[in-house]
């Protein structure tokens, strides 16, 4: 980082990933981002900035990396500022056809990441999946916190494992939804790709929960942006295995965090449960086509 000699660091107490992040800001006033990762992380995040690289010549706004490599204490990557607003703190505000028309944008951006197919050798997604979710619930099952109503997900899961099988792949963001995007200029910014995978598109909704709790708008309107108004069947299926395979894993995932993270994702379990009536229903009752 010698290009960067004489800046100032703010520490950027936000996220999940263990990284340090700081907001660096040199002489001039020009502001970055800087992330210290540990070492081992070198080749994945040298993968990572590659195709960062990629989904911006497609168009789709992210941070760019300005500088990356290995120091002292793991692995530093310098990126452009975004100079905006959390779209979670700004979306609940607007009013209702601007968080939809926001969901829209959203969409339609994941549509272009999903552009970029998966390398050739990558495992048959059947096979990995099922195994991702048998592990998921082996976790939940030796998990000391349990919650009312994960049986109906359980069930759910081994009734429809069959849905899984030849379904395509491509490059996932890994981890899509409103809390990883920012309003910068009116428009959407994409952030975080540090957890991005190759796998099935529609895995990539696992998430929409979270945007779905804080604007049901915003969140119909990523569904109808990506599918151009026409979303299939199956894909409410999919989406209900998916998201029902992410619940059971969210409980041992926050104990570490604490009693906050376990009592939101106790909360998160429950009002998901309301959505599809105990797995009765697949469509969410948060959706909303916009006519």
């Amino acid at each position: 980082m010698v290009k960067f000699k004489n800046v100032s660091m703010t520490l950027i107490d936000k996220g999940w990933s263990g990284d340090k992040k700081y907001c660096m800001t040199n002489a001039q006033g020009e502001k970055y981002l800087l992330r210290i990762s540990p070492k081992e992380k070198y080749e994945f995040i040298k993968k990572m900035t590659d195709i960062q690289r990629t989904v911006t010549a497609l168009t789709v706004p992210n941070p760019q990396t300005i500088d990356f490599g290995k120091c002292d204490d793991g692995v530093y990557l310098v990126q452009t500022w975004v100079f905006g607003s959390d779209a979670k703190d700004i979306i609940p505000h607007l009013s209702s056809s601007d968080q939809y028309s926001y969901g829209i944008e959203s969409g339609r951006l994941l549509q272009i990441i999903h552009s970029i197919p998966a390398p050739k050798n990558q495992v048959n997604w059947e096979s990995r999946f099922n195994q991702k979710m048998n592990s998921k619930i082996q976790s939940y099952n030796q998990c000391e916190i349990q919650f009312e109503g994960s049986e109906h997900l359980i069930n759910y899961i081994k009734a429809n494992r069959y849905l899984l099988a030849n379904r395509p792949q491509c490059l996932q963001h890994g981890d899509y939804h409103i809390g990883n995007m920012m309003i910068e200029d009116d428009k959407i910014v994409i952030i975080d790709f540090e957890r991005y995978d190759f796998g099935d598109p529609w895995e990539e909704f696992n998430r929409i929960v979270w945007c779905a709790q804080i604007s049901p708008s915003f969140a119909s309107g990523m569904l109808d942006g990506y599918f151009n108004d026409d979303i299939p069947d199956q894909f409410w299926r999919l989406l209900a295995l998916y998201i029902s395979s992410n619940l059971l894993s969210s409980i041992p995932w926050a104990i570490p965090f604490g009693e906050n993270e376990i009592q939101t994702m106790l909360e998160q379990a429950k009002e998901v449960l309301t959505w599809y009536d105990n797995m009765t229903n697949t469509s969410p009752t948060w959706y909303t086509r916009k006519c």
